[in-house]
């Protein structure tokens, strides 16, 4: 009788929230023809609409007569061979295609312009362009070389032209991409420019939580170059990609490589040291003319967040070099002692105990303020007893993942999210309230998903499929999540298939919160205002959300609104609370409790549910031991 009513009451509720749905896209493509959004009006309607936030810094400092981030940003790929091209460029903003004659100031890259510190402080809105422009000095052109042009990241399309030429481009804003500029250049001074287009929330394309009209949950939206941007010399045929794989029960690991061309029998030379310093000690080396080798270790040391052991490789390509490094360790999913699911690290029951993190500062939005940002939230999530950060909702720098590998942080990697304006009856509040009806959704029904348009559901496998290759080398990710609280949502089975013939070595999320389609390696929860339980199934039981404990620290907000889940007014408070929920994730780890996420690391604009301030300056709860959040093994 209760089945019975459960499935009546569900088929009841689809059939309302599929209508609404269908209005929903409906009114949406009206919307987004006729222009009426407000993120589609001028600046000035724009301006007049947004509450003026007052200037609002973190504890870093990046003096302007500085060159922001020297470091080398692709520290798995390195080449000796190249120039850093951050620092100030001109900038100027178009209502048109057509390249500006006029500069409009200066912008300090790779900072948004939306972003304090870029000088800059404007939101480019979805019919408007923004050009980046710059001049490189080129006394001579080797012979027989390529000059490629490497950029971290650009939000969102972006078209690069060379002496007034156009040179290439890239759709999408999370992930690197390269411009062969040779075909362009001339002796002397040669001018750079960067066309963006970013229509952040109002089309389909991913854009993380980023909103034009942010609040609660969704955050101030940033465009344009937002990671470094560089540029290096190459043979004319270079190493254009490489793949490592670490096979921990041979005790060997496996190395490919990819050419930008034909190799005709180019032999590669790989060299594996202890350690990645130059002369730690050569553990193997191997010759061959093909593109895939396995190089035995032998005894090795293995990679884990207590032991981040790294070793050293090199790789040779008739005149190319790289060097990169990778940790041998080994990602599954299988039975402890007593039967249960468990998460295993180097074929051992491990625990992972995350954080979430959004991956955004007050003063540079989406770019860390310097590179001892980024290893400062690793390093602080850490000493309070975190093994693993999930990094919800974005694709970060190189360097960010590189600092958790030598660290020891194990990463949860969401996917981007996209798609159509979200139906929050059906994505908010139907799970919060009805959970248990969840399971009864198909997502392929892409209405009430938002998810009617198939380009859109085809980007999202491309910039997927991408974002695998791209951190495939990271020994510190563990993890896919590929899709969240069923925003965008679609085919979750067949898409943790696509991804799993990609990536054999890492576990899938496949639907994290809720709209569980039964498939990926974890049952993935969230929970914020229920009482913390845990049934145990045939997939890893996990929490990829709870918590978000609310504690506003007066002076250290960046807003007068705060959002969270449960709010304490003061540190005694919101302490004891976080000490009790720690002992609650303790007990649950020995009823089956796989892994768990906690919401979060730092507050974010107005959410104030962080166990760090904003701008960094307080750390809201010291754990007794840091043991408390990670039980033994």
């Amino acid at each position: 009788m209760n089945i019975r009513f459960d499935f009546q009451y569900t088929k009841s509720v689809s059939g309302i929230l599929y209508g609404h749905a269908f209005i929903n896209h409906k009114n949406q493509k009206k919307r987004e023809k006729n222009g009426l959004q407000k993120c589609g009006q001028s600046i000035t309607d724009w301006k007049k609409g947004r509450k003026k936030i007052p200037p609002f810094y973190g504890i870093w400092e990046n003096p302007e007569e500085e060159l922001p981030f020297p470091e080398y940003p692709r520290p798995q790929m390195r080449r000796e061979n190249w120039t850093n091209l951050n620092g100030w460029w001109e900038y100027a903003f178009t209502e048109t295609q057509k390249m500006p004659k006029q500069r409009d100031g200066k912008i300090l890259v790779p900072f948004s312009p939306e972003c304090d510190v870029s000088g800059v402080k404007r939101q480019l809105l979805p019919k408007e362009y923004l050009w980046y422009f710059r001049t490189i000095q080129l006394p001579k052109i080797p012979a027989g070389k390529r000059l490629l042009l490497q950029f971290g990241a650009v939000d969102q399309d972006a078209v690069i032209y060379c002496n007034g030429k156009r040179a290439g481009g890239h759709l999408g804003g999370y992930l690197s991409f390269s411009v062969d500029l040779t075909p362009y250049l001339k002796t002397g001074e040669n001018e750079l420019a960067v066309k963006v287009r970013d229509e952040t929330d109002t089309d389909w394309k991913g854009r993380g939580k980023q909103s034009l009209t942010p609040g609660g949950m969704f955050y101030t939206a940033q465009s344009g170059i937002w990671q470094s941007v560089w540029m290096e010399w190459v043979p004319e045929t270079y190493l254009e990609r490489i793949v490592i794989t670490p096979e921990y029960d041979t005790a060997s690991v496996k190395v490919r490589v990819f050419l930008n061309g034909p190799d005709a029998g180019l032999t590669k030379k790989i060299t594996v040291r202890e350690s990645e310093a130059p002369d730690a000690k050569v553990i193997c080396v191997r010759e061959t003319r093909e593109n895939e080798a396995e190089l035995i270790l032998g005894n090795f040391a293995g990679w884990s967040p207590e032991h981040p052991h790294l070793y050293g490789v090199s790789i040779e390509a008739g005149e190319d070099r790289i060097e990169s490094y990778f940790g041998m360790r080994k990602f599954g999913i299988g039975k402890d002692e007593k039967g249960i699911t468990r998460l295993l690290l180097n074929g051992k029951p491990y625990f992972q105990n995350g954080v979430l993190d959004q991956g955004y500062w007050p003063e540079s939005l989406y770019t860390p303020p310097s590179d001892e940002a980024m290893v400062y939230d690793i390093k602080t999530a850490k000493r309070l007893g975190f093994n693993m950060i999930r990094k919800h909702l974005k694709v970060e720098c190189a360097r960010w993942y590189s600092h958790c590998d030598h660290i020891g942080m194990l990463v949860w990697q969401d996917m981007i999210n996209g798609g159509g304006r979200s139906i929050q009856t059906f994505l908010l509040y139907l799970p919060t309230v009805l959970p248990f009806v969840t399971t009864e959704f198909r997502d392929n029904c892409y209405p009430l998903f938002s998810r009617t348009s198939k380009t859109g559901r085809e980007w999202w496998k491309r910039e997927c499929r991408e974002t695998v290759h791209q951190l495939y080398n990271a020994p510190c990710v563990s993890l896919w999540v590929l899709f969240n609280e069923g925003w965008g949502q679609f085919d979750a089975r067949e898409m943790t298939e696509m991804v799993r013939a990609l990536d054999l070595t890492r576990q899938i999320d496949h639907a994290s919160g809720w709209y569980d389609q039964g498939a990926g390696d974890i049952k993935s929860l969230h929970n914020y205002f229920r009482p913390l339980k845990v049934k145990p199934e045939e997939r890893a039981f996990a929490f990829s959300e709870y918590g978000g404990y609310t504690y506003p620290v007066q002076e250290h907000l960046y807003s007068e609104k705060s959002f969270g889940y449960r709010t304490y007014q003061n540190q005694a408070q919101y302490q004891k609370a976080m000490d009790a929920l720690a002992e609650k994730i303790r007990e649950l780890t020995e009823q089956g409790l796989a892994a768990a996420v906690y919401t979060q690391l730092t507050d974010v604009e107005e959410e104030s549910n962080g166990i760090l301030t904003y701008d960094r300056k307080v750390c809201k709860w010291e754990p007794q031991e840091a043991k408390d959040f990670c039980p033994k093994e």
